[in-house]
């Protein structure tokens, strides 16, 4: 990934504004989310980690044996 500068580019989700970041206007990599390719992926950031955590728990319970 390139990250030529403080935003390394792209857009992010910041945890603690709730808000959609980019270009140098943007909070610490602890704080956000992405890069995202638009404005509008970026604010569908906290659905896109829902559903790909709701995929990976099913996915480690497929592979250990468990029923959900």
């Amino acid at each position: 990934m390139n990250d030529s500068g403080p935003g390394g580019g792209g857009y992010f989700w910041c945890l603690r504004h709730d808000r959609v970041e980019s270009g140098d206007d943007v909070c610490p990599a602890q704080f956000r989310l992405g890069p995202y390719a638009s404005a509008d992926d970026a604010t569908r950031a906290l659905e896109t980690v829902e559903k790909r955590n709701k995929a990976w728990d099913a996915e480690d319970a497929r592979w250990t044996g468990e029923v959900s």
